[in-house]
């Protein structure tokens, strides 16, 4: 193999695929980059047994070939070249991978190449267009309320599912869940709705994660494959696939309906405040108590919150409130990461109980939703020496 590239051309490559291999653990195949000089391209491709990243770019090719290197160390020592061309070439055992940049030489070994295994390619057929940026909006907005243990199978995964709004029109819903937390964005594209299964698809929280680092910002292609989902960008010239997930999600419908029917409480706050004010009451947060008790009056809000080590903290906002609950409580820190996601200035809560779920929306915010299940409250009492 022997080719010259720019360095600048290839480097985003290089890092989209070194993000996905291993660091420094598991087998050296996963922890490999495989180049292959075809035609007028060199194609990077890397995988960790179950994400695929492969990208295509301009190259002279001399020889045509395939080769795999340590992909961190091929990385890191690309990253620190000064922008130019590059020669990359096999010497003649294809025992290393000789990289020179002018004066600069440099000789890594390879890999066997009987460990390259084909990599996934886009399907053929059907696809969708998509914006990526907005897709990054979506995995946001819910992947906070999924569950960061691969052992609670479904509740693990992000479900994307097709579905019909109050009015009867198409709409995807996004959904997240981990126990004590649901999120739900809804969005319309009718491709997307028409390429999905009737029960939707899941992709595991892991799998989010590493695909929002790829995505770019511009416009995305997207494939269903039998085992896998796949994601091109616009020019084509890279493709990230990861895998399906198959189990079944939660039915969700018994404490949307609870929240969608009005529960029997409404309170309606400024976010930025609410936020600020709680920020300061997880100060006085312990480990032992990690929530805000809050109670209500038609005008007002209290938050209070004590521990032992601590101490105590009060405060009052100003809000518009109905209902006949009288106190509540919530882990500060959910809250704050909740409301961080919404755009609206006022919040509205939905309260069905005080230990039933309790809706989340803001008015600029009208296709999202975030449902939490509040804290039992336990009222605890602090006695010192002198009143033993």
């Amino acid at each position: 193999m022997y080719l010259k590239v720019f360095r600048d051309d290839i480097i985003e490559g290089l890092q989209k695929s070194s993000n996905i291999i291993p660091a420094k653990t598991g087998a050296a195949f996963l922890r490999t980059i495989w180049l292959r000089a075809e035609g007028e391209h060199l194609s990077i491709m890397s995988t960790d047994s179950n994400l695929e990243f492969c990208g295509s770019y301009a190259a002279r090719v001399e020889t045509p070939g395939l080769a795999g290197v340590q992909g961190r160390s091929f990385y890191d020592l690309v990253r620190k070249l000064p922008p130019g061309e590059i020669a990359i070439r096999s010497d003649e055992g294809d025992s290393h991978l000789l990289i020179e940049q002018g004066k600069r030489k440099y000789k890594l070994p390879t890999n066997d190449p009987s460990w390259f295994q084909k990599f996934s390619d886009f399907p053929a057929g059907e696809s969708v267009i998509w914006s990526g940026d907005y897709l990054q909006e979506v995995i946001d907005k819910t992947a906070f309320c999924i569950s960061e243990e691969d052992t609670m199978e479904a509740i693990a995964c992000l479900n994307l599912v097709p579905g019909t709004d109050q009015s009867g029109e198409k709409i995807i819903r996004a959904q997240g869940l981990n126990g004590h937390q649901f999120s739900m964005l809804a969005f319309r594209n009718d491709d997307l709705h028409a390429m999905l299964p009737h029960g939707g698809v899941l992709i595991q929280k892991k799998y989010l994660l590493e695909l929002k680092k790829w995505l770019p910002t511009g416009e995305i292609e997207l494939a269903l494959g039998e085992k896998r989902l796949f994601f091109r960008t616009g020019d084509k010239v890279e493709t990230f696939s990861l895998p399906l997930s198959y189990y079944q999600y939660p039915d969700v419908g018994g404490f949307l309906s609870k929240v969608t029917a009005g529960g029997s409480a409404r309170l309606t706050v400024d976010r930025q405040e609410f936020m600020d004010a709680l920020d300061r009451i997880m100060i006085f947060n312990s480990e032992n108590n990690r929530c805000t008790n809050l109670s209500f009056s038609p005008s007002e809000m209290q938050l209070f919150s004590q521990g032992q080590e601590v101490g105590t903290a009060n405060e009052s906002l100003s809000v518009e409130y109905e209902g006949e609950i009288a106190k509540i409580a919530f882990p500060t820190r959910n809250l704050i990461e909740i409301m961080s996601h919404f755009g609206s200035k006022q919040i509205s809560f939905v309260l069905t109980g005080t230990e039933g779920p309790c809706g989340v929306k803001g008015g600029e915010d009208p296709d999202y939703l975030v449902i939490i299940m509040p804290m039992k409250i336990v009222e605890e009492t602090y006695y010192t020496e002198e009143d033993a």
